[in-house]
């Protein structure tokens, strides 16, 4: 079996240096362009590939950047680590991605692993700690860049980038209102995740401030709690009106609920969604959400890793908040499509 081809073996096909082959391949513009020709025909010609791994022993770096999601089958969660990857890969850079499934000890496993597999920086939606603070505060990430995404980690220094998540949730609820709602319901999942709590507070804002009483009602992600939750709500003596969804997932659960119980929005129940999906609007009538911008989420917060990876190093953390924007499609009754806007990024060091 021939061996591979070395980066002599291409200086000596394009006749040129070594020094030259490896200026060629980290693009140094002094360079004349016939010798860069010459070096490219060569490797394409002897099928070269650069060894990684020894430049990055060379350079100490390694050229790799971890990616720490709560799951893959969520589309939010995907979207966001593959606008990640986009970002990584314009800088040359491979990526790690790991999922925590919502536990801080697999997330502290995993990301104890992206550090002992020396990579250079880390892009994270973290998970809610069960008692006490994040392990990502812990000393042996001290030194590890880390940028969180959707979610910040309390009382960390690390950048975050977050969208109005309580803008967003008051937004949805005043629709409803405006729509003559009285009875409305907040469907949020278990637990104490940070977009739940921030979504909650802007409803349960806009239901008091219109001097109507706030209905928050929890389901896990197993849909058969949404259906036994919607029966017990539609049993009442006085049942909601319209539903606000506090993500996806809750939402995609509910209209799995509805269908098993034979309720059509918005003639049984109206109802508004936290977060877009990929069906949302091809289904009938479509779904009315508050949409948050997923794909630059994971640009921004990949782009601020990169930032901290040059000469941003030492810098204040930054905190990035993206606007939302009110789609209104047919679930809430409304009857004309529109489109709101809230103000442009906020950005506070």
């Amino acid at each position: 079996m021939a061996r591979p081809a070395r980066m002599t073996d291409v200086a000596k096909t394009a006749g040129v240096s070594t020094m030259t082959v490896s200026r060629v391949l980290n693009a140094n513009p002094n360079v004349k362009d016939e010798t860069r020709e010459r070096v490219f025909a060569a490797i394409k010609r002897l099928r070269y590939h650069r060894n990684e791994l020894a430049r990055s022993l060379r350079d100490k770096r390694t050229r790799q950047i971890g990616i720490l999601v709560p799951n893959l089958f969520d589309p939010f969660f995907a979207n966001c680590a593959h606008a990640v990857g986009v970002v990584a890969k314009q800088h040359n850079y491979s990526v790690n991605i790991a999922i925590s499934n919502e536990d801080p000890d697999d997330e502290f496993e995993e990301a104890n692993r992206m550090l002992h597999r020396k990579v250079e920086g880390v892009v994270v939606i973290p998970a809610t700690p069960v008692r006490g603070s994040s392990q990502l505060l812990l000393p042996e990430f001290s030194n590890l860049p880390i940028v969180t995404l959707d979610r910040p980690v309390e009382g960390s220094h690390y950048d975050s980038v977050v969208v109005q998540n309580w803008s967003g949730g008051q937004m949805g609820t005043r629709h409803l209102i405006a729509l003559g709602h009285k009875r409305i319901a907040f469907i949020g999942l278990v637990g104490n995740l940070y977009t739940m709590r921030m979504r909650q507070q802007g409803y349960r804002e806009a239901m008091t401030s219109a001097r109507l009483k706030p209905d928050m009602q929890t389901v896990t992600d197993a849909p058969e709690t949404s259906v036994s939750m919607l029966r017990k709500l539609m049993a009442a003596k006085r049942p909601p009106t319209a539903l606000f969804c506090a993500n996806n997932l809750t939402t995609r659960h509910v209209l799995h609920a509805m269908q098993t119980l034979m309720m059509h929005p918005p003639e049984s129940i109206a109802l508004v969604g936290f977060d877009d999906f990929e069906t949302a609007d091809l289904l009938r009538p479509g779904i009315t959400v508050v949409r948050q911008p997923v794909e630059s989420l994971g640009r921004i917060a990949a782009e601020a890793l990169f930032a901290r990876l040059g000469e941003g190093k030492h810098g204040p953390p930054k905190h990035i908040i993206l606007p939302v924007e009110l789609v209104v499609r047919g679930s809430c009754g409304a009857r004309l499509p529109q489109l709101r806007h809230l103000p442009k990024p906020v950005s506070s060091s």
